[in-house]
């Protein structure tokens, strides 16, 4: 589960994602030392995805539809990479309802504190 937290300066609401992360990375390198070959290569084909979508963003020359297609690439390649770890990787996070609600109201209650003390400054 997901907890939020003020930041440090209080300015903030954070949602601590580091764990899934970590263990994310821990999955890769597993991963990599099981078929270093197979890993690398579509390290290599994600890379090349995502330099050419950067760059299809940043230029001035390219189509909306060129952009589409590079993300459409990034995807397929981020998705080929993921396949090769643990399916807890494959799956965006999925909140029950009240946990969802429990989050929700986290938040809230973080920003509206954040908001209180903004205004009285």
């Amino acid at each position: 589960m997901i907890r939020p937290q003020l930041t440090a300066d209080g300015r903030a609401v954070r949602l601590p994602i580091g764990e899934y992360i970590a263990a994310l990375v821990d999955d890769l390198a597993i991963a990599y030392t099981e078929d270093p070959d197979q890993i690398a290569a579509l390290l290599r084909a994600h890379a090349a995805s995502v330099v050419a979508l950067d760059f299809a963003e940043c230029s001035e020359d390219a189509t909306d539809y060129g952009r589409a297609m590079r993300a459409a690439e990034a995807d397929g390649t981020r998705e080929a990479l993921l396949e090769e770890l643990p399916a807890d990787h494959q799956l965006d996070p999925q909140l029950a309802p009240d946990d969802a609600i429990s989050l929700a109201t986290r938040i809230t209650k973080h920003a509206a504190h954040i908001r209180l003390r903004s205004t009285r400054k």
